[in-house]
């Protein structure tokens, strides 16, 4: 029989022999965050985060809603507010499976998830606000947008969405969330994640049964026609991205009746990770945004430099 406290003790040592960059990351991914502000479902599906700075009032002008890739958790975004606009307050999405709600079982279709989250977020609309969300992330910001359209709640006054196709779009990869776990581990390291974190049994164990609930639910999805979403739309993508290429990005303009952007940084799929200043900087310029407008459509798809 394995002893559970000899496991944490050969994690706790692997993840101490990890670069300072994989290891911060890993244990944002896997720490508790504090919940602090109650769901309707006993655990907070939306966590605002540490202010840096919220201007010399101290009070926040706008909120940016932050929603993570597939496997990932809201501290992902947990040190965002130190570079971001004076005045903007952070709020990441707590899924279940993870971080304050790892006790839940992960969500494998998109439905209910939106309707979780529509519940939980609709008494913090009271500010100007912006959604950002990266690959599976994006996805989820975007079908939320729509729901709180239909339900006739406040909407965003932006939507920053990264490194997903546009929804619309048939699937060009196999699905994955089936998969053996070396194959699985072979499409993540071509997508940027760490060799040392794939190699770890005891960081996959952890991790897979999240990520593959997490795979499920963007492998299943099914795009219903809508009209397209009034605010100013954002796209952003990895020039290396495997997965998500230029085109598959460029097809957002049709979910868009306002300005469309569409920029491209350097880094794979998650560019997240490998270009944060960069894509923190395209966030703070639309967050910026949301007292002003811009003029028409811009597509700048050639890669920023790093």
């Amino acid at each position: 029989m394995k002893d559970p406290v000899h496991e944490k003790t050969i994690l706790r040592e692997r993840i101490a022999r990890l670069p300072v960059d994989q290891r911060t990351r890993l244990v944002e991914r896997l720490r508790h965050t504090r919940p602090s502000s109650p769901s309707p479902h006993g655990a907070p599906a939306f966590v605002r985060q540490p202010a840096a700075h919220v201007g010399t009032t101290g009070t926040p002008t706008v909120r940016l809603f932050c929603f993570p890739y597939a496997g990932g958790g809201g501290s992902v975004f947990r040190t965002w507010g130190r570079s971001l606009p004076a005045g903007t307050e952070v709020w990441t999405a707590s899924l279940p499976g993870r971080e304050s709600r790892l006790a839940e079982p992960p969500l494998r279709r998109m439905e209910p998830l939106i309707e979780q989250l529509h519940e939980a977020i609709t008494p913090h609309l009271d500010l100007p606000y912006v959604f950002f969300g990266h690959s599976m992330g994006a996805l989820i910001a975007f079908e939320l947008t729509r729901r709180l359209r239909r339900a006739g709640d406040p909407p965003p006054d932006r939507l920053v969405l990264a490194a997903f196709r546009a929804p619309h779009l048939p699937n060009p990869n196999i699905r994955i969330h089936h998969l053996p776990d070396e194959v699985l581990k072979t499409v993540l390291l071509k997508e940027g994640t760490s060799r040392q974190v794939l190699e770890s049994e005891e960081l996959m164990r952890a991790l897979l049964p999240t990520l593959r609930a997490d795979l499920e639910l963007c492998d299943t999805y099914r795009f219903r026609d809508d009209l397209p979403l009034p605010m100013p739309l954002t796209v952003l993508g990895g020039d290396r991205d495997v997965r998500v290429g230029r085109e598959d990005l460029r097809g957002w303009r049709a979910q868009a009746a306002g300005p469309f952007r569409l920029a491209m940084l350097p880094g794979p799929h998650f560019f997240i990770h490998s270009s944060p200043d960069l894509l923190r900087a395209e966030v703070a310029r639309e967050l910026a945004a949301t007292a002003g407008t811009r003029e028409g459509d811009e597509d700048d798809d050639r890669p920023l430099a790093g």
